[in-house]
Formats: C-alpha cells, structure tokens, sequence
C-alpha cells in the first residue's frame, strides 16, 4: 500500500499549530503499520537551514498553472525513517512568513497541481491513495478527476481529504476558475466548486470528489453535520455522511512523558506521582506566584482567540480570582486577550501569571506544574493540548465540543470514577461553576484526585489506534471507490 501525504505544514520542518504536529507524527505510525508512507511538503524560507543542506534534488519541470507555465523542483529528504518530498518554487514559498498572502489561493492552487505533477518523477513511486489535508491541497481531488484522468498513472490513485479546521475553506473570487485553475469549460468543476455567484471554495470541491473524507475526532465528524459546526457546509457533509469518518489524533507518548521530558528537574510518572509536587513548586517559583503546595494550580496553554474560550475565562475572571486558586496563561494571539491578561497579572501578579509567547519548554514546566488543564473552547475538532496536560497528570477541565470529550470520562464522585471534568454549554458561570467542582474535589477528596490523576496520565492517545483505523480506511478506499 503506496500512500503519499500531502500537507502544508511537518515537524521539524514547518509548524504554525497543531496540523504541523499531525504532519510530522501520523506518517511515522502508518510506516510502523507496514504503509509506504511518503510526505508532500512545500519547500517554505522559514524550513531550518540544517534541513535544506540535506535535501537531495529528483527532479525539475515546468508545468501549466492556467495560462501560466510555473516552475517546479522536487527536493527529497529522509528524516527519522520517513520520505519527505519539498516542493521548490521561489515566487510562491521562499517568503518570509507561512501564510497571510494577497495570492494565497493561487499558492495553494500551485501546490495542489504541483502535487499531483510530481507522481511522474518520484522515483516509481505512484501513491495507491493521496491523503490531502486541509483546504491548502482541497484542490488535489478536484485536478485529479478533472485533468489526470486519461492518464494511466494516475486512473487507479484513490483520494482522502482530512479536515483539521472547518474555519478555513479557500474561499475566492470565481475568477479563479479560469485565471489559476484553468477549468472554465468544465461545467462539473465549476458546478461543485462554486459557493455563490461571487466565490468558489476549495473545500467544497474536495468534498465532492474525494473518496472519503475524514476529520480528527468521532465526535468532530458528528458536529460537521450541523448548522452549529459546519459553517456553512453542514447540508454537504449530511449528504456525504457515508463516506465521512472521524478518526482522533494521537500523540507521541514515547516523547511526551514526564517521566523523559528534558526541561524537567524532577521527572516522574504514575508510580512517583508525589514528585509532581516539585514542578509545582518550580513554577510558582518561576512565575512568581506564592510558593504554596497546598493551592491548585489551574492552567491554560493555547492560541489567543474568541474559539477558544477566552471570553468565557474572561467575563468571570475577578469571581476566579476570588477563589483560593493560582491560574496560569501561556499563549499569543488577539491583541485585546493579550492586553487584558497582561494588566490582570500586574492586579493579581500573587496567584495569575501570564507569559505571552510559546516555546517548548515553559509548556513542558506548565503542563508538569499544573494541577489542572482549562480548555473551555467555542470548538475544539481535537484538542491535543488536552491529550498532552493529562499525559503530565493535569486534569483537564473542559468543555463538552469536538474531540475534547473523546476519550475524557467525567468524573463521577458517585462511582469515584473517571479521568477529568467537563461542561455542556458554551457559557461562563457553567464553566466557573464545573471549575469550582473540580477545586473542591481537589480539596476534599485527595485520594480520588490522585486516582482521576493517574487515570488521566493512564488514557492511550498513542497514534497506534488512529494508525490502524487509517490504515484499515487506506486498504478501503483503494479497492472501493465512490462514483463521482
């Protein structure tokens, strides 16, 4: 089984979130499940040097964009036992940031043909299945059926398109159809492509012609198929309910563990849990907060925007401060979040600490300091942050959306069972009041929170379940297509 990954973004090479953690960790577990996993890459300026100097060119070729005849180079490089392909052209990836271009439709455009181009010079190697990830290669599908299909090549390659983020879809102007994608005589392309008289959507379009679609949890796949979640495309996806499928990412549990994090002075694991006290205690002393072992530390480590539920922390913020809690905020993002929290720490500066950056290691001392995790999301397709805060033995609180309630059990004080806590509604006094729950259980029942700590640090978010489901789906969609 020949499989070629196609996405914007891998670790080590490309990261602005979570689809860069997903690119450079679900190939190595198909490979180790006996899939000839290759990775389709663009070759961006922010690729670390020490990585370019390793990249060995296959092939260069000229290839029609439209009216266009466009470069592209074919750089290969093996990295930790997996192919990756770059794909090299300098007016469309050697610029100084990832995305947030004027002819951002046109570059994901190039990379979707350029892509599909590329199979005639990979080394014999042509993919049984394309898996496509997000709206930068949703168009993959599309060229596919619509220009490749007389090729003998390509007549048997088969298509999945993953979605990690409905919010982003490649919407533009219709002009597109003739000026980049060159497909105005194709009345079917131009039929499933177009969202209104105005625009046309990349993801749209894939969504017709892939073989099968899938997104990152089975609760994610469920929420697309309502007018709440599927911004605007909930009708296509309940009519392609069939071929939808939900499969939750996983994380590198050999990697992510207390027990082997270098940034931590005193490393432990669920047999040595008392030892998590010492992290605490090391990031009240880092943060500057009271030093006290005694007080639950609640924390949050994300981007800063409305979807993840800071407006909720937000308008009860002085009633958590009002609780005899310390609270911890690691992230960047909106403007007016960031200037909030930042005067909120300077007003309670004893028990909030806000650092506005990221880096691996002050999340490393987070995770392992923190007593528990707040991921209070409008939506949340996964929630790896979660999966990572409960490997460390933080106990996550969150709200019941998308992949955060996969594999979370509230806890029932009834049963004294359970690995976490969640609330329903997208409503601040719901998620204050499941907060306080959660810090009275701290501080009443220590046992059953050491038994909800070890259960959460216990859960399997390895990649091997989600690797097997893909590999299952690979070997069913290369042998069963959907007619288009």
């Amino acid at each position: 089984m020949k499989v070629l990954f196609s996405i914007f973004e891998a670790v080590p090479f490309i990261k602005t979130g979570g689809l860069g953690d997903i690119g450079g960790t679900l190939p190595k577990a198909l490979i180790k499940n006996g899939i000839n996993m290759r990775v389709m890459l663009p070759k961006l300026q922010s690729i670390p040097q020490k990585y370019k100097d390793k990249m060995k060119k296959v092939s260069e070729f000229y290839f029609s964009l439209a009216w266009r005849n466009v470069y592209c180079g074919i750089e290969k490089l093996e990295h930790d036992g997996v192919i990756y392909y770059f794909i090299d052209n300098e007016h469309y990836f050697n610029r100084t940031k990832v995305y947030g271009y004027d002819d951002e439709g046109e570059r994901m455009a190039y990379f979707s043909k350029a892509t599909l181009e590329a199979i005639k010079h990979l080394d014999d190697f042509i993919p049984d299945v394309i898996n496509c990830n997000d709206w930068h290669t949703a168009l993959i599908p599309v060229l596919l059926h619509e220009e490749y299909y007389n090729d003998p090549k390509y007549e048997n390659i088969k298509t999945i398109f993953t979605i990690h983020n409905i919010k982003f879809q490649g919407i533009y102007a219709a002009g597109m159809i003739s000026d980049v994608l060159g497909l105005e005589y194709k009345n079917r392309a131009i039929k499933r492509l177009t969202q209104d008289d105005k625009h046309i959507n990349f993801m749209k379009g894939a969504l017709y012609y892939c073989d099968k679609i899938t997104t990152v949890s089975p609760n994610y796949a469920k929420e697309l198929c309502t007018k709440e979640y599927g911004e605007g495309l909930d009708w296509l996806f309940r009519e392609k309910k069939d071929k939808l499928v939900g499969i939750l990412n996983g994380i590198n549990q050999h990697k992510i563990s207390p027990s082997k994090d270098k940034y931590l002075e005193c490393k432990y694991n669920t047999k040595s849990i008392k030892d998590k006290a010492h992290c605490k205690e090391e990031l009240q002393r880092i943060l500057g907060l009271t030093v006290n072992k005694k007080v639950p530390v609640i924390a949050i480590i994300s981007r800063l925007a409305k979807q993840k539920g800071f407006e909720l922390i937000l308008e009860v913020f002085k009633e958590l401060m009002d609780e005899d809690i310390q609270f911890v905020v690691v992230g960047v993002g909106e403007r007016k979040i960031e200037h909030d929290f930042y005067m909120y720490s300077l007003t309670y500066h004893d028990k909030f600490a806000f650092r506005n950056e990221f880096n691996q290691e002050i999340s490393s001392k987070v995770y392992a300091g923190a007593d528990m995790f707040l991921v209070p999301s409008e939506f949340e397709p996964c929630g790896l942050t979660r999966m990572m805060a409960m490997r460390y033995g933080a106990v996550a609180i969150v709200r019941e959306t998308g992949g955060l309630i996969d594999s979370l059990s509230p806890y029932n004080e009834y049963t004294d069972q359970g690995n976490g806590f969640s609330f329903t509604n997208f409503k601040a006094k719901e998620m204050l009041a499941t907060i306080r729950y959660a810090v009275k259980i701290y501080n009443t029942k220590p046992k059953s929170w050491e038994k909800i700590v070890i259960n959460g640090m216990k859960t399997n978010f390895s990649w091997s379940k989600s690797a097997k489901q893909y590999t299952e789906l690979y070997e069913e969609v290369a042998v069963n297509a959907d007619v288009l």
